[in-house]
């Protein structure tokens, strides 16, 4: 029998749950193909899906420019010849290794990071991890010279162009993702919830999960301008250990009474994984007037995914 207010006590207990525990939402996206285009430019896919209307040659070298900018940047500023082959799935990985030494002085040319990975150069490989973070913190423009950020503003310029504003169209969705309470959605991530919690009705996070290795990807996040909106902890590379498990990690991660997660990505790996946690999928299809694409997708479609797989929150869609 319904309480006097019109609600029945279970409805009474999930309404109090919604107002201690602010309702979380997950979006855990593709990188390539998704948020930025990049293959499909020099594999000439994209161009090709036009049917005549796209210069396939320009596409082909807009994406070889940003190939050759990208591999620049890792090895000059991020260590990647050093440590291509030590790939990690996440920065923090091996963070237990790190014993906080100060690195203001220190030679990463002269510590003979190499094998075998024993704890001295797990050591020396999270050092090198902490570094990357800093500088993925401090920004680009912060880190390259004035004719490299010419050269890279053109490109991302030129780029957005001829894809018809996918770049930025894809930045302002993912925007529009991560709501506005930031530091509140840190707090929970990291199972602190006496903070911020608690002033936000609704709360997002944006997390990357992508099957690139994780230093050229964080390098796109910060040349696609996407470095503001995706945070390095919240950068996953599914190369060694798969999607399905990065998955996982990000479910205990974000382990949130109220929490819902959707998947955003063009690609069958991630398909694959999300039926497997039992998360909605957003498929982005890239070819000209399909809904699922930049621009096109909206937050009115995702809002429909979520629903379906969770639907006590249906009217609860903002």
């Amino acid at each position: 029998m319904a309480a006097a207010s019109g609600l029945t006590d279970e409805e009474k207990q999930v309404s109090s749950t919604d107002n201690i525990h602010p309702r979380l939402d997950v979006y855990v996206w593709d990188m390539d193909e998704t948020l930025i285009l990049l293959n499909s430019l020099l594999k000439s896919s994209y161009a090709e899906a036009f049917n005549g209307l796209k210069d396939v040659q320009k596409g082909v070298e807009l994406g070889k420019m940003w190939e050759n900018l990208i591999l620049k940047l890792c090895d000059d500023h991020f260590f990647y010849e050093q440590i291509e082959n030590y790939n990690k799935p996440f920065l923090d990985v091996l963070s237990k290794y790190d014993d906080g030494r100060d690195l203001s002085d220190y030679d990463f040319n002269q510590d003979e990071l190499g094998p075998p990975q024993d704890d001295a150069n797990k050591r020396k490989l999270a050092y090198r991890h902490r570094i990357i973070a800093q500088k993925y913190l401090q920004g680009l423009h912060n880190i390259l010279d004035h004719e490299t950020i010419k050269v890279w503003d053109d490109l991302y310029d030129k780029t957005d162009e001829y894809t018809d504003k996918w770049l930025s169209s894809a930045r302002t969705f993912l925007k529009e993702c991560s709501g506005e309470n930031k530091d509140a959605v840190s707090s929970i991530a990291y199972g602190n919830t006496s903070t911020d919690s608690t002033n936000a009705k609704h709360q997002h996070v944006n997390v990357l999960v992508t099957s690139g290795s994780l230093i050229p990807s964080l390098v796109k996040c910060l040349l696609f301008h996407l470095d503001s909106l995706i945070t390095h902890e919240n950068v996953y590379s599914s190369w060694d250990v798969g999607k399905v498990q990065c998955f996982q990690w990000i479910k205990e991660r974000f382990n949130h009474p109220n929490v819902r997660f959707c998947v955003i990505g063009d690609g069958w790996e991630e398909c694959e994984a999300a039926e497997i946690m039992r998360w909605p999928f957003v498929k982005i299809d890239p070819r000209p007037g399909k809904p699922h694409r930049f621009p096109g997708l909206t937050s009115k479609t995702v809002g429909h995914y979520f629903s379906v797989v969770y639907p006590d929150n249906e009217n609860d869609e903002e």
